[in-house]
């Protein structure tokens, strides 16, 4: 039973966050920014997203993006984020920042509905020029609550008296780390990430511990 629920609950939270990524150096006045991204995050997915920057006295974008895996099934393994990012180190071609977001997932088969709230931090740090850039970025993902819905098919075949509800998982984290980089145009760029995903724990991997995710921004205005 215990293996189940953490095979489980391990697919619902397999998927890292990660801020829409952006040439600090080329925002310029833009304001607001449309956002899609195809890749592989422990599922072959795509992605749409928005984000919007108050202003230029302070390097910050806040943003929000819905990640739908590809199949028959759109909406049985999705998820929604929303949060920002910061750039604390400002010089002219060296910045480095961190973003932050609250998560939310769900994902359902035929034994069980996962519904999941969680947040995860990155950061990041490179070099920035108004055409092209290259950073390093890692990251920490947790999944911090999660509610198990057991269908009629669980409960006849597996286990009767099974309980759903809440539960607070005592894993359920992934670090990751790996780099950013992209081409900037004057109304969009280009841009591309990758890297490696472990658990907490640091004893564990997903079968395929990789993430590569390649991203188009167009600037609104």
């Amino acid at each position: 039973m215990k293996i189940i629920l953490f095979v489980l609950l391990a697919v619902s939270c397999l998927q890292q966050g990660k801020a829409q990524t952006v040439n600090w150096n080329a925002l310029e006045s833009t304001k607001h920014l449309v956002n899609l991204g195809i890749g592989w995050d422990y599922s072959l997915s795509y992605s749409q997203g928005y984000a919007y920057q108050p202003g230029r006295s302070i390097p910050i974008v806040l943003n929000g993006n819905v990640s739908i895996p590809f199949g028959q099934n759109l909406f049985d393994d999705l998820k929604v984020r929303a949060g920002g990012q910061i750039v604390l180190l400002n010089q002219p071609y060296l910045k480095g920042g961190l973003s932050l977001n609250a998560i939310y997932r769900r994902y359902e088969n035929s034994l069980v509905r996962l519904q999941n709230f969680g947040s995860d931090i990155k950061g990041f740090f490179g070099y920035y020029k108004p055409d092209w850039f290259i950073a390093g970025e890692a990251g920490f993902d947790k999944a911090i609550v999660t509610h198990f819905y057991h269908t009629d098919s669980y409960k006849e075949n597996i286990l009767q008296n099974v309980h759903d509800g809440w539960f607070d998982p005592a894993t359920g984290g992934n670090f990751l780390y790996g780099f950013q980089t992209g081409l900037s145009f004057k109304k969009s760029d280009i841009t591309l990430n990758t890297g490696k995903v472990v658990s907490q724990d640091f004893k564990t991997t997903p079968l395929i511990p990789y993430y590569l995710t390649l991203g188009f921004n167009y600037k609104i205005f």
